[in-house]
């Protein structure tokens, strides 16, 4: 079924709202190079969430003015250049704090919907 107007307004904003949680997440454990980072955010949501590159990358350099991921530039023989992205500490201090927003907000919505007794 087509997503109305509306859904793909809520769709889009609801992506936007989550991508930086999703990045850092994916970098929290080892660093991460764009391209792996869309294809496991689109893996791990069975191709529900979909970054494409012209929004990815601008998030990636937005999160490391900000201070939250590290980019290095990885050269590997045979592979083309890659800038591969780790969390900082300040990083990890936001992935924490957004995780408890995103457990809050969930909940809120569950307990609204009537979802968590269905």
């Amino acid at each position: 079924m087509p997503m109305t107007y509306i859904e793909s307004i809520l769709d889009r904003e609801l992506k936007k709202g989550s991508a930086e949680l999703l990045i850092l997440s994916l970098v929290e454990y080892r660093p991460r190079h764009g391209y792996e980072i869309s294809k496991l955010i689109e893996e791990r949501s069975d191709g529900v969430l979909r970054f494409n590159v012209a929004s990815l990358y601008p998030l990636l350099y937005r999160l490391e003015r900000r201070g939250w991921v590290d980019g290095r530039w990885v050269e590997k023989a045979g592979q083309r250049r890659r800038r591969y992205y780790r969390l900082t500490p300040e990083g990890r201090k936001v992935l924490a704090a957004q995780r408890h927003t995103w457990r809050e907000f969930v909940a809120a919505i569950e307990r609204v919907t009537g979802l968590e007794h269905a």
